[in-house]
């Protein structure tokens, strides 16, 4: 299968509505020379069909689940379905279905990528409009990563890829858990590009406060060694400040400056504490092994994959 100039990646859930424009904004904005690789993430109520992008005259592939994986693990059969089909690669880009990822801002992100030294471009947002809550739950989540991880992450899905840069996310079973995540750790070289984001085409986010919670926390497991290790070395600080402070009480006691009882509560409470941190430093470090030894293999997409429904290409049932 020969590629197209521009292969667009999109999962959709229960939004056929949304996607149906999303396919139209797409052809006014990047023409019909692409290919859209739409993953219906095991809609029920509204199953995505071809007849969105046979309006838009637009070349796309529906890739229909088993069952519902989540947003993430959707992109991540997305991208493996192209790396394993498309013969040549020229450019990926990853967005959502619901319009908050503007198709008219596509040319930005491939603008940047046709730099010799650039793998991916991510979108970083000028403008959002969230909810007060969202925007501190988000603000607490980044510098909440950037402590445990030691690294920064302000984009999300919205992206651009070459080749190289599809085949290796592919190959990454960590793509299937967080996307950015993944982008981080691939050691791929990507820069950021700011763009505004759009409002809904249609319907309402399927993404709740818990949802958005658990996509956060997934992040954190795409670094799973680097937040032991910190957790480790901050749990053996403190243990070490508790056996100071058992000294500096058991000083205060000898020169008799200690009140009758604090000098066994003192010390009861201190060596309480490093006692603890001591069994979780012991946990930290039995688990960094067992992650460091442990190799996350890539996602068989074919295993979630029911139908498979093409626009000019010979229909395909794996």
């Amino acid at each position: 299968m020969r590629h197209p100039k521009l292969i667009v990646v999109t999962p959709v859930f229960e939004d056929t509505e949304a996607s149906t424009i999303l396919f139209s904004e797409l052809a006014k904005a990047c023409g019909t020379e692409i290919h859209v690789v739409a993953v219906d993430d095991g809609s029920v109520r509204q199953p995505l069909t071809l007849q969105g992008m046979l309006d838009a005259n637009v070349d796309g592939t529906v890739i229909r689940l088993k069952r519902n994986v989540g947003h993430q693990r959707a992109i991540a059969v997305g991208l493996a379905y192209v790396a394993d089909k498309f013969s040549d690669i020229d450019r990926v880009v990853v967005m959502d279905s619901d319009g908050e990822d503007l198709p008219e801002t596509i040319g930005s992100l491939l603008d940047e990528l046709d730099a010799s030294e650039v793998d991916v471009v991510v979108a970083q947002r000028k403008s959002r409009v969230e909810t007060l809550r969202f925007k501190t739950f988000y603000v607490v989540y980044k510098w909440l990563f950037s402590l445990l991880t030691g690294r920064r992450i302000s984009f999300g899905n919205f992206m651009a890829l070459n080749g190289t840069a599809t085949r290796r996310l592919a190959s990454m079973g960590e793509l299937a858990t967080h996307v950015a995540g993944t982008v981080l750790v691939s050691r791929l070289r990507w820069r950021t590009c700011a763009l505004d984001r759009g409002p809904r085409y249609a319907g309402k986010s399927k993404m709740n406060f818990v949802g958005l919670a658990l996509h956060g926390f997934k992040g954190l497991m795409i670094f799973a060694e680097d937040v032991l290790v910190r957790v480790g070395i901050a749990c053996t600080s403190v243990a070490v400040l508790s056996l100071l402070g058992v000294s500096v009480a058991i000083v205060l006691k000898t020169l008799g400056y200690a009140t009758p009882g604090w000098f066994s509560v003192a010390l009861g409470l201190l060596l309480l504490v490093f006692l603890q941190t001591g069994a979780i430093t012991l946990m930290t470090l039995m688990l960094t092994g067992i992650a460091r030894g442990s190799t996350v293999l890539p996602l068989d997409y074919r295993l979630l994959v029911d139908q498979i429904f093409a626009t000019r290409h010979d229909q395909r049932d794996l």
